[in-house]
């Protein structure tokens, strides 16, 4: 059920290392993507693919994790994710990509729930440290970052009382709790 894979498609921060993900699975999720919707049906989006640990590292150090973990630098040696998607925006065919790389991310993170991975949509990205990195032409804007992995924590979703916060946080078992407006919150009228 949609429904499902939709609550199983949380952000999650923490991989087990062990479980590697394929090139094949990367094509797979990007033939996802490559169906889905694209504004003016103008599909200007590209994509960087890497399963390879030292092509994995390259790109991590050029990410930001979990901006609300004030105490927490990201995921540690063991924990990391096993795969990227870096999502391109391609100058040559459009200088605009609006929501095509949400919608693409989307599509990807949802295929990847089904397979059983997770991951994370990073926008915090240090652009032009990962463009030299990875020799990303100028002719491509990097729109964002999915890390993937086999997910090595519980994600809860709870309900935002009314006046709480929207911040997501860890608890002491380091469980992430993940707060959601209600849905009579967010229908207007």
């Amino acid at each position: 059920m949609l429904k499902d894979l939709i609550v199983a498609n949380r952000s999650y921060r923490r991989f087990d290392e062990k479980h590697q993900i394929s090139r094949e699975t990367l094509l797979e999720l990007v033939e996802l993507a490559r169906l889905s919707a694209s504004g003016g049906n103008m599909q200007p989006l590209k994509y960087l693919l890497s399963c390879e640990p030292e092509k994995n590292a390259l790109i991590f150090k050029h990410l930001a994790w979990a901006a609300y973990l004030k105490d927490w630098p990201g995921p540690a040696v063991g924990e990391r994710p096993t795969a990227y998607i870096v999502i391109l925006g391609d100058k040559e065919i459009g200088r605009s990509f609006g929501c095509d790389h949400g919608i693409a991310a989307q599509s990807i993170m949802l295929g990847a729930a089904e397979k059983g991975l997770g991951g994370c949509m990073i926008g915090s990205v240090q652009r032009e440290g990962l463009r030299a990195a990875l020799n990303i032409p100028e002719r491509y804007d990097i729109l964002l970052v999915l890390a993937l992995g086999k997910p090595a924590e519980k994600v809860i979703i709870e309900t935002v009382q009314p006046g709480g916060s929207t911040k997501y946080w860890r608890d002491e078992h380091g469980v992430h709790h993940v707060p959601k407006r209600s849905l009579n919150e967010i229908v207007v009228g």
